[in-house]
């Protein structure tokens, strides 16, 4: 059939193109306007090569450790509003090792996590770091201990307000 009167043809494809657009605007607006929720970035589990020095081990002397095994890796990151979050944590799972010089065997334990929230109107933030990294080795007197706590807060004028480190690290 053919159309004559480009008048009404005018017509219908201009109202289809606004019904288009407008199915458009409402699809994005619905999009940006769901809620967040925390997403899982990285959930994984990774095999790890380190070398660690341990100054309690061989009698006081230290020796290296050279150490393996699996990692787990948990990263989630949302941004819900105005505000961004994320968390990372990081914990051996069965990393062992012996010493170089020794031949003790060291088995890895702990965590490390850190977690921060900021404002994407202002730039207030907060963060915080905790790390429990252990070395623990056979017999008394070789297990290494690491703790660290951080912490830092930022006022929305950038005024940085708190500022917290607790450092320790021990031979038992």
């Amino acid at each position: 059939m053919k159309i004559t009167n480009n008048l009404w043809l005018k017509d219908v494809c201009g109202r289809k193109l606004i019904r288009v657009v407008t199915m458009l605007v409402v699809l994005t607006l619905a999009v940006l306007a769901v809620p967040a929720n925390a997403a899982v970035q990285v959930n994984d589990t990774t095999n790890i090569d380190l070398i660690v020095f341990i100054p309690c081990a061989a009698g006081g002397a230290g020796e290296l450790v050279d150490l393996s095994g699996p990692l787990h890796t948990l990263i989630t990151f949302t941004i819900n509003g105005n505000n961004v979050r994320g968390y990372f944590h990081f914990q051996p799972q069965g990393i062992s090792g012996s010493g170089e010089t020794t031949g003790d065997k060291y088995q890895a334990t702990g965590v490390t996590q850190q977690s921060f929230t900021q404002s994407l109107q202002n730039g207030q933030a907060n963060l915080t770091f905790v790390n429990n990294f252990r070395m623990i080795g056979q017999g008394p007197g070789n297990n290494f201990l690491v703790h660290e706590t951080f912490h830092f807060t930022v006022n929305a004028d950038g005024t940085t307000t708190v500022t917290h480190d607790n450092f320790s690290a021990d031979c038992k």
